[in-house]
């Protein structure tokens, strides 16, 4: 298995972006967006970095610095509860290779650094055999289905994956 890591959004990771547009890759999120739609995906991506509402990255391998896709999290309600969301995407030619588990894991895991929220949620369509397989091996918790909305106005079932953030350690009192 490939190792992974993530790097900050950035404002030269459009063409990872224009990347992961592909239609193979689109095909559980409504199509490819436009180019104008992925400039404004581009700079929400930047903006709510700057503004700590989302933290997007770009998955990177050793053999791949420039990129091999996208994933992130971004502050969210579920059921009156405020939780964070992720979601991401593999570029075609690396999926299959536990990239997108070990970029989960590693989000989950900058998660529960950042804190703030209980846990983080995924809403992979309930058709989407290799998100939600990913949901598992990173140890999300299925909930069960639920309807959803994705792309807005556009409905969807989906399955509730939910990870529970360890509260970050509490230092010792000083006495």
């Amino acid at each position: 298995m490939p190792d992974v890591t993530l790097k900050p959004w950035s404002t030269d990771d459009l063409e990872t972006l224009r990347r992961s547009n592909a239609p193979e890759m689109m095909t559980y999120l409504g199509g490819p967006e436009t180019e104008e739609k992925l400039l404004t995906r581009q700079e929400r991506y930047l903006r709510l970095g700057r503004e700590g509402e989302a933290h997007m990255f770009r998955i990177v391998t050793p053999e791949h610095p420039e990129g091999v896709g996208v994933i992130g999290y971004w502050n969210a309600v579920h059921a009156d509860t405020a939780v964070y969301e992720t979601g991401w995407s593999v570029e075609s030619a690396y999926q299959g290779q536990g990239i997108g588990t070990r970029a989960l894991v590693a989000v989950l895991e900058h998660a529960g650094f950042v804190g703030g929220r209980r846990s983080v949620h995924a809403y992979p369509r309930t058709d989407n055999a290799a998100s939600n397989a990913i949901c598992a091996k990173a140890g999300m918790t299925l909930n069960g289905e639920m309807d959803f909305e994705y792309p807005p106005g556009t409905p969807i079932r989906c399955n509730d994956w939910e990870f529970v953030l360890e509260p970050p350690p509490v230092p010792p009192s000083a006495e």
